[in-house]
């Protein structure tokens, strides 16, 4: 009896012990899975941070044939906040290329990546944008320099950054106005 009884608790014993390998297994399997998660998600964020936005040639979308009647412009708040409404004419797009700035934080080096597009109100003034495109960039630069973190962080940031720039860049063009400004890329880090 006592030889089966120490059989017995051997057996019991070596069953723990799987049982509790088995168990470090999963829970170092799961650890791997996570970090393996973790890497792959901040390498797509950082690559694909990387490549530059689409350019869009068009202007306006095309009425398909045989549409005889057109259906209203969706808008949200983001639209009417900026000025945009159903009846606004899209005006002549300029693309300013991307540039990297130093942000003014003091406790931290940041820094914004950001490319933009100036819809102008005639082409007079799209001609006079690309004749003086170097002030232009100078005073982007310049101006977006001049922020911290703090105040680009969130939706208000951008948007009183985007009625600073219409206001500065108007101040210098004479042809015509920036009527809007859209953020194509916008990165801070």
């Amino acid at each position: 009896m006592a030889d089966e009884e120490k059989e017995v608790e051997e057996q019991e014993e070596e069953g723990k012990g799987l049982l509790a390998g088995r168990k470090r297994i999963i829970i170092f399997g799961a650890i791997g899975l996570v970090a393996l998660i973790a890497i792959g998600s901040g390498a797509y964020f950082f690559l694909s941070s990387d490549e530059p936005a689409p350019e869009v040639t068009q202007q306006a979308p095309a009425e398909p044939a045989g549409a005889g009647t057109t259906p209203a412009p969706v808008t949200s708040p983001l639209t009417q906040a900026a000025g945009g409404g159903p009846a606004d004419q899209i005006g002549p797009m300029v693309d300013i290329d991307s540039f990297i700035v130093n942000l003014l934080d003091l406790d931290s080096t940041r820094y914004l990546k950001a490319s933009l597009t100036l819809e102008l109100n005639s082409s007079a003034a799209a001609e006079e944008v690309a004749a003086r495109m170097t002030q232009i960039r100078d005073a982007i630069l310049l101006l977006c320099g001049n922020k911290t973190y703090a105040e680009l962080r969130d939706l208000q940031g951008k948007m009183q950054l985007r009625a600073e720039l219409i206001g500065h860049l108007n101040t210098f063009l004479q042809k015509g106005q920036v009527k809007k400004i859209y953020f194509t890329n916008f990165v801070i880090q």
